[in-house]
């Protein structure tokens, strides 16, 4: 039985001896090793992770955060994948509202501190939905950004003390196209119409050629994380 003073050594161990793994070994070493205490998340930008664990980990837990600010194509991609994949599709919500935060805080606060609005829609939500688990699946991938360049395909999340597991860490865009292709995943429509990259929709523009894919997340500022990363 692996205890909670255990999982920081295992992640470790984990990351080395899974370092070149494929990702449905990878996920397959997760459902093994935590059973009902792994889920994957998704931003509903593509159904790549989720689909690959459905997989792995038929009726697999599939955590999505509903910020209150998402494209309608997003959510419709939610919906899809929570219809044809054999997954539990769990909805996080925010404590407040939209309208009950900018009530509290003013509008549009993705504008004047997206750092504080990220926190209340994302980070605290997430915390708050994994609670119940040990080790959480994500999307990441080191091509993606240079602040995501050295993601390990198993880490440990010291801020949540929880393993985070990045399954395909080591694929390119050209990677997840071709297994998007081959299994006829579902992805974001948005993805066709020069988004490289899907979050909330105040915070989201297409990309131009020659940006890397995350350029056009909260453009015109310093920013290029949420804060669940």
């Amino acid at each position: 039985m692996t205890t909670a003073t255990d999982l920081p050594q295992l992640a470790e161990r984990a990351g080395r001896d899974l370092k070149d793994a494929a990702p449905l070994d990878i996920l397959k070493w997760a459902a093994e090793t935590f059973g009902s205490r792994f889920c994957v998340t998704s931003s509903m930008e593509d159904a790549v992770v989720a689909h690959l664990a459905s997989r792995a980990v038929p009726g697999v837990d599939v955590v999505f955060l509903d910020t209150g600010y998402h494209f309608p194509e997003t959510l419709g991609t939610r919906d899809a994948v929570a219809a044809v994949m054999d997954v539990n599709l769990i909805t996080l919500t925010p404590r407040q509202s939209v309208a009950e935060q900018d009530a509290e805080y003013g509008p549009r606060l993705h504008d004047r501190d997206p750092d504080r609005c990220c926190a209340l829609r994302k980070v605290k939500p997430l915390e708050a939905g994994l609670t119940g688990y040990d080790a959480w699946a994500t999307g990441l991938r080191r091509d993606e950004s240079p602040t995501r360049a050295n993601t390990p395909v198993v880490g440990w999340d010291a801020k949540r003390e929880k393993v985070k597991i990045s399954p395909i860490a080591r694929w390119t865009r050209a990677d997840v196209d071709a297994y998007i292709a081959e299994h006829g995943v579902l992805t974001n429509p948005l993805l066709m119409d020069g988004y490289a990259s899907v979050g909330c929709a105040p915070c989201t523009r297409r990309v131009t050629a020659g940006e890397d894919a995350r350029a056009g997340r909260w453009a015109g500022t310093n920013k290029t994380e949420c804060g669940l990363h």
